[in-house]
């Protein structure tokens, strides 16, 4: 493995100045390789999971959701956050499939990790695919609101690779389940 001990940065001080339900902003200080210092304005974030959910009819499970953000209705996979950095993240992916779509599923593989914003957010999306799926009961929190619709793989390919889709786990998850699956 290489040394990288020449790109490392070390945490000299830390201050908090937001703490949010979902986000906890912080400036810290941190001594750069050639030994001077600067500051580094982190977002601390939970986690989360992302599910590509696939049925026998090599169909992924969308959601269409209102992002505030970006003030638009997006498409993307089953995904939500952890309770707890301590979470299991496979626990976590199973219950937010369950919760936003019902469904369950028999086999569970890992599509590894991704980090949609490591310049400034230290927020760690575990991606699954998720496959053998069970239709249930759908439980959405109270202050969410999605459609879901199954499209199929090949379909949300061209629709990522044509800039339909913009969520960038969404992108990321597909791609790399397509590439999986390809190889099996």
């Amino acid at each position: 493995m290489a040394d990288f001990k020449n790109l490392t940065e070390t945490k000299t001080a830390s201050e908090e100045i937001f703490n949010g339900r979902i986000l906890h902003l912080y400036r810290d200080t941190v001594t750069l390789p050639n030994g001077h210092s600067t500051t580094r304005e982190t977002i601390r974030h939970v986690g989360a999971v992302a599910v590509v959910a696939l049925n026998d009819a090599n169909e992924v499970i969308v959601e269409r959701q209102y992002r505030y953000p970006v003030d638009a209705v997006i498409t993307e996979i089953p995904a939500g956050k952890l309770d707890s950095k301590t979470e299991d993240r496979l626990a976590a992916a199973k219950r937010e499939l369950a919760e936003e779509t019902g469904y369950t599923a028999d086999e569970w593989i890992s599509l590894g990790d991704y980090y949609p914003a490591a310049a400034y957010c230290d927020e760690r999306i575990t991606m699954y695919l998720a496959r053998g799926l069970h239709r249930g009961e759908q439980k959405l929190d109270e202050d969410e609101f999605l459609n879901f619709s199954f499209v199929k793989l090949s379909d949300l390919v061209d629709e990522i690779l044509s800039g339909r889709v913009t969520d960038g786990k969404t992108q990321a998850a597909v791609l790399k389940a397509c590439l999986l699956l390809k190889n099996d």
